[in-house]
C-alpha cells in the first residue's frame, strides 16, 4: 500500500469517526477515563453563564414569542450581563492583576478566561443589538409603537415641543460638568448613562477644546411618550429617549461654548464588596461603608456610542483606565434594560403574553386555620403556579394566634413593601419571641436588607446579622405554639426566598409541616445561627457547609452500588447551577457504573455530556421560559425504594461550602409524588427545554413526531384545572338539597 493510499484511508476512517460520533452524540475525547476530574471533562463556568445569557437572548429571537415578551427577554440579557461583568469579570481581574495562576476545573488561569470572556461578551453584545435593531425594532414599528432613532431627523413642531419639555422638566436636574485645571475630572458612578462632549470658547482657537461630561438622570423617565398629534403617521405612539433630548438641547448647558461633539457613554465598575468580617467590630457598618466604595470600584467596562469622537474617546479611556479589550462600541441605545420599563407601557396587550394569576391551594382554603391543616397532613406548595399567600398567612397568623410563643425565620432577601416584615414586627409587638436571621451579605439586596434589619429591631425582634465567613442561603420558618397536648412546633421549608413580589415569577416549591423530627431539627438550626450550637447529629434535615456535601456524595455513591449490583438506580435532579467538582466526579462515577442521570440545570453547568465511559448516561437540560425556573429538586432511586428531597442549594462550591443551605426530605407519599410529576413533565418538555450537546451547545428539541409540551404551561392549566374543579364541587355541596321523607 502507498503512503498516499494508507493517507487517503487514514482521512476517511477520520471522517466515519466523526460522523459516527455525531450520530452517537458521543464526544471524541479518549475513553478510558480513571481520573475523573481531568480539567478537559469540564467546562469554564464563566463560559457556561454566557452561554445561559445567550439560551434567555434566543427567546428575544424567537418569532414565536408575543413581540414584547421578547422584548423583556432582551432587557433581561442586558441586565445579567452587567451582573457577569460588576461580579464575575471584576473578580478574574482582580485576580489577574495580583498574579494569580490557580486554574480552575477546565484547566484555565484568570488571564485565559478573561480572554475567551473577551470574545464571547463582544460577540453576544452584537448579537443583543443586532436583534434590536433588526428584529425588534421594525416589528414593533409595525405594531405601531416608534422609537425615535438617534439623530433622527424631526420637523419644527416636533422640535420645539422637545426643546420646551427640556427646560420644563430636564434642565433642572442636570448638572453639567466642565473638567479643567481647577476642576478635576468628576466620578463617573456604576451604571450611569452619561453625556460627553468636546466643547471650544466662542471665538477661541483651535487649542482652546475642553471635555465636559453630563450624567442622564435616573430620576427622570428613560423613554418620554410624544403626543400623537406632533406625528401624521401610522404609528399610533412615538416614544423618544430622554438622552435624545439632552444630547439635542447641550449648546443650552454650555452657553459659552459651541459644542463640538456628543456621544453617550456609560461605565461598570468592580461592585464584588471586599468585607473583612473578622476585622470588623459592626458587620451592619460595614457593609453600609462597602456599599459606598460600589460606586468608586475600578471600571472594567466601557459603553460607548458606536463612531464616537476619537478624541473624545482616547480622554474617556484614559481617565477611567480602561484597556481596549474592556471597550465596547453600541450600535443603538446603550443599556438596553429600558425595555423591561417600555413593557409595563398600557395598551400593547395584544403583544404580552397573558397574565396568570396564582391559583389558591387546595389544602388550605380561603380563611382557614393554617395550624388545623398543617396537623391534618404536609403541604407541598408549588410557586407560581399556587399561590405565595399561605406561607404569608403564616407568618401573619402565627402574629395574631395567643398560643403561639415564638417565631424564627431566615431572610435572604425580601420584597420592597413586605408583608412578612410588617407581620414580624407585629408579632414582637403582640410580645412573641420573635428571632430574625437578615442575611446582610444578599448581593445588590444589601441595602434593602439593612433597612428591614434597623426595622425589626426597632419593632423588638431579635435580629442575627448572618455568621461571620458565611452566607445564610436556608429558607426556614419556626413557629412554636403551645396547645392542649403541648408545645407543638410548625415549620416552612423552601426552596425559594421569603419574597412575596418574586414568588409570582420564580418557580419554587415549600413544604408546611409539624413533624416532630423536622421541628426538632428547626430548633437546632436557629440555636446553631443564634449561638455556638453545633448538633451531633441530624433527624432529617442536612445542612451546609458541616453535612451536606457529604450527604449528596453518599446519595450519588449509593445509586451507583445499586447499578453496580444490578438493583435500579436512577438520579434526577433540578437545580440553578452546577459545578462543583466534587459532585459532577461522582457524577461521572455513577454514570461509568450505568446509572441513568437526567439534570434540569437552568444557568451554569460545568458538567460535559456524551464523553465515552463518563458521562454517556448523563442528559442535561435547560428551561428558559416566562417564569425563572428556581427550584431545587433531587430524586434518588434507591433500588426501588425512591426518596425524595428539596434545598435551598445549588451543586457549587459556594453553597455546599460556603453559605448555610438546608435540604429536606418529602416523605409523605402523595407529595412524593408530586415532586416526581414536576421532575417527569419537565423532562418532556419540547417547546422550552434546551439541550446540552457533546459540542458544549444548548439546542432546542427536535419537535417533529413529538407532542409538544411546555412544562410551564402545563403547571399553570393543572392549576386552573384544579381550582375549578374545587369550584365544582364547592357549588354542587351549596346546590343539594336535604328533602326528609315525609309519612302518608
Amino acid at each position: 500500500m502507498t503512503k498516499k493510499t494508507e493517507e487517503s484511508k487514514t482521512k476517511k476512517e477520520k471522517g466515519k469517526l466523526k460522523k459516527s460520533a455525531k450520530k452517537e452524540k458521543t464526544t471524541l475525547l479518549p475513553s478510558g477515563y480513571t481520573d475523573f476530574r481531568d480539567p478537559s471533562l469540564y467546562t469554564n463556568r464563566e463560559l457556561s453563564w454566557l452561554l445561559f445569557d445567550q439560551r434567555i437572548l434566543g427567546e428575544a429571537r424567537d418569532k414565536t414569542i408575543p413581540l414584547f415578551e421578547r422584548m423583556k427577554f432582551l432587557s433581561i440579557t442586558a441586565s445579567n450581563l452587567d451582573e457577569f461583568f460588576m461580579v464575575r469579570v471584576a473578580s478574574l481581574k482582580d485576580m489577574e492583576q495580583a498574579g494569580v495562576l490557580k486554574k480552575d476545573i477546565a484547566g484555565l488561569t484568570p488571564s485565559q478566561q478573561l480572554e475567551q470572556i473577551y470574545q464571547a461578551t463582544h460577540e453576544l453584545v452584537q448579537l443583543q443589538y443586532s436583534t434590536y435593531n433588526r428584529s425588534l425594532l421594525p416589528q414593533l414599528e409595525h405594531s405601531g409603537l416608534h422609537i425615535i432613532g438617534q439623530h433622527e431627523t424631526l420637523t419644527d413642531e416636533q422640535n420645539d415641543y422637545l426643546d420646551r419639555y427640556f427646560e420644563e422638566n430636564i434642565y433642572p436636574v442636570l448638572t453639567p460638568m466642565a473638567v479643567d485645571s481647577s476642576r478635576p475630572f468628576p466620578l463617573i458612578r456604576n451604571k450611569t448613562l452619561n453625556l460627553a462632549a468636546l466643547l471650544k470658547k466662542k471665538n477661541g482657537g483651535k487649542e482652546d477644546v475642553e471635555f465636559a461630561t453630563v450624567q442622564v438622570p435616573s430620576v427622570l423617565p428613560r423613554f418620554i411618550e410624544l403626543p400623537p398629534e406632533l406625528f401624521h403617521d401610522a404609528c399610533k405612539t412615538h416614544v423618544i429617549l430622554l438622552e435624545e433630548i439632552i444630547e439635542h438641547n447641550m449648546d443650552k448647558l454650555f452657553l459659552n461654548y459651541d459644542v463640538l461633539c456628543t456621544h453617550p457613554y456609560r461605565v461598570m465598575r468592580n461592585a464584588d464588596l471586599l468585607i473583612d468580617e473578622d476585622e470588623a467590630e459592626d458587620l451592619l457598618e460595614e457593609i453600609e461603608k462597602q456599599l459606598k466604595q460600589r460606586q468608586r470600584g475600578d471600571a472594567i467596562r466601557l459603553e460607548v456610542e458606536e463612531g464616537m469622537n476619537k478624541k473624545l474617546l482616547r480622554i474617556i479611556k484614559e481617565e477611567l483606565e480602561v484597556s481596549e479589550e474592556d471597550i465596547y462600541y453600541i450600535g443603538g441605545p446603550l443599556d438596553l434594560t429600558f425595555l423591561m420599563k417600555m413593557y409595563g407601557m398600557k395598551g400593547y396587550e395584544e403583544l404580552k403574553a397573558k397574565p396568570y394569576t396564582p391559583q389558591p391551594v387546595p389544602e388550605l382554603p380561603e380563611g382557614c386555620d393554617l395550624f388545623e391543616e398543617i396537623r391534618k397532613r404536609d403541604i407541598l406548595l408549588h410557586h407560581p403556579y399556587q399561590t405565595f399567600e399561605p406561607v404569608v398567612s403564616f407568618i401573619q397568623q402565627a402574629a395574631r394566634d395567643p398560643k403561639v410563643l415564638a417565631i424564627k425565620q431566615t431572610l435572604y432577601r425580601v420584597s420592597g413593601n413586605s408583608p412578612i416584615i410588617k407581620a414580624l414586627a407585629q408579632a414582637a409587638d403582640n410580645g412573641k419571641q420573635v428571632s430574625v436571621l437578615v442575611e446582610l451579605k444578599a448581593r445588590f439586596d444589601e441595602e434593602n436588607n439593612i433597612v428591614w434589619a434597623k426595622m425589626l429591631e426597632q419593632a423588638g425582634c431579635h435580629v442575627i446579622y448572618g455568621l461571620v465567613g458565611l452566607k445564610t442561603h436556608s429558607k426556614i420558618t419556626l413557629v412554636v405554639r403551645r396547645e392542649e397536648d403541648g408545645i407543638r412546633r410548625y415549620v416552612h421549608l423552601g426552596t425559594g426566598n421569603y419574597n412575596d413580589a418574586t414568588a409570582k415569577l420564580y418557580t419554587d416549591l415549600g413544604l408546611l409541616t409539624c413533624h416532630d423530627a423536622i421541628g426538632e431539627d428547626a430548633t437546632a438550626v436557629f440555636n446553631m445561627l443564634s449561638g455556638y450550637s453545633e448538633p451531633k447529629n441530624w433527624n432529617k434535615l442536612s445542612l451546609a457547609p458541616l453535612w451536606l456535601k457529604d450527604k449528596f456524595l453518599a446519595l450519588i455513591k449509593r445509586e451507583a452500588e445499586n447499578a453496580k449490583a444490578g438493583q435500579p438506580a436512577r438520579i434526577i435532579a433540578k437545580m440553578n447551577s452546577l459545578c462543583d467538582q466534587d459532585i459532577i466526579a461522582a457524577l461521572y462515577e455513577a454514570s461509568g457504573a450505568g446509572v441513568p442521570i437526567d439534570l434540569i440545570v437552568r444557568g451554569i453547568c460545568c458538567l460535559k455530556v456524551g464523553v465515552k465511559g463518563v458521562s454517556e448516561n448523563i442528559t442535561v437540560r435547560s428551561i428558559v421560559g416566562n417564569f425563572l425556573e428556581h427550584a431545587r429538586i433531587f430524586y434518588f432511586e434507591n433500588g426501588g425504594n425512591s426518596e425524595v428531597y428539596m434545598a435551598s442549594a445549588d451543586w457549587m462550591p459556594r453553597n455546599l461550602e460556603r453559605r448555610v443551605e438546608i435540604l429536606f426530605p418529602i416523605e409523605q407519599e402523595d407529595l412524593k409524588q408530586k415532586a416526581i410529576h414536576v421532575l417527569s413533565v419537565q423532562l418532556s418538555d419540547t417547546i422550552k427545554a434546551h439541550v446540552l450537546s457533546p459540542y458544549d451547545t444548548y439546542d432546542k428539541i427536535d419537535r417533529r413526531g413529538k407532542q409538544a409540551i411546555c412544562a410551564q404551561d402545563t403547571f399553570c392549566l393543572e392549576a386552573a384545572r384544579q381550582t375549578r374543579e374545587i369550584a365544582k364541587a364547592a357549588s354542587t355541596r351549596q346546590t343539594r338539597v336535604f328533602i326528609p321523607e315525609t309519612g302518608h
